[in-house]
């Protein structure tokens, strides 16, 4: 499909505010993002029509679900009524922790099927790295925010190895998967709240999903077939593997070095 250049820039313009106004909406009028993703599980038999595959609809689920979990959990603590007081507790959290490692690793795998080596071991490295909701999840604010304190590199190399995952498997839809990717970004760099990167990420990403199930309107308007390019891919996933590497060691070995430093005797 032809498209010029201009209308890839206004319609991810555009759909980028749109998400950007989809997250904000979430944060604020709980309620209302609650009954809308519990309603929008309920659009399946329109997926019919859309989704290809077990990876497609698992992908749909995996993402839905959790959305409308976490919007009950940030009810149960900022209304703080009786009866919910074990949406209060830490397990939530570690649910949704383990939610979003499912989600990188079943991509992961789809990258390992299609052969994008280095890209799924990106993956599988950056699944290691998240930091334990012990220490940085939580639920707070006055719209009962679900808070993930994530170094800005992290969410970085999620984005560029979600990217390389997306152009591998599915280059038509890498233009509107950009969009996906650049708002939790806006938030975390331009709003400086890196704290509700993930936050971004939840929401944008189900919206996106629903979309995608019921109706393909990317394709007439932003399909990215055309960019395909296998060089590309390797290449890509090479260069992720080293930033990743890197990260990983730095992040598996700050502890020792902080700890290093304390044991460090004071000079006489």
């Amino acid at each position: 499909m032809d498209i010029p250049v201009w209308q890839y820039i206004l319609s991810i313009a555009v759909y980028t505010a749109i998400l950007y106004v989809v997250h904000e909406l979430s944060r604020k009028y709980l309620k209302g993002a609650t009954v809308f993703f519990i309603l929008a599980i309920f659009t399946f038999p329109l997926w019919l029509n859309n989704l290809d595959g077990w990876f497609r609809w698992g992908k749909t689920l995996i993402v839905l679900i959790p959305t409308c979990f976490t919007n009950l959990v940030r009810l149960s603590n900022r209304s703080k009524n009786e009866g919910w007081e074990f949406l209060r507790k830490e397990w939530p959290l570690y649910i949704l922790y383990i939610v979003l490692s499912l989600n990188i690793i079943e991509a992961s795998l789809k990258d390992l099927a299609l052969g994008n080596y280095f890209n799924a071991i990106s993956g599988f490295l950056l699944c290691i790295t998240i930091p334990l909701p012990k220490k940085s999840w939580r639920i707070s604010g006055s719209y009962g925010d679900l808070i993930a304190d994530f170094p800005l590199m992290w969410c970085f190399l999620y984005t560029t190895w979600n990217a390389c995952f997306v152009y591998a498997e599915n280059p038509g839809y890498l233009a509107s998967s950009i969009c996906i990717l650049l708002v939790p970004e806006i938030v975390s760099i331009i709003k400086g709240r890196s704290d509700l990167w993930l936050s971004a990420r939840v929401y944008t990403l189900a919206f996106h999903l629903l979309i995608r199930a019921t109706y393909d309107i990317f394709t007439p308007i932003m399909d990215s077939s055309a960019w395909a390019n296998e060089n590309v891919v390797s290449i890509w996933g090479i260069i992720n593997i080293i930033v990743h590497i890197s990260f990983a060691i730095w992040w598996f070995t700050k502890g020792s070095i902080k700890n290093n430093t304390k044991a460090k005797p004071k000079p006489i």
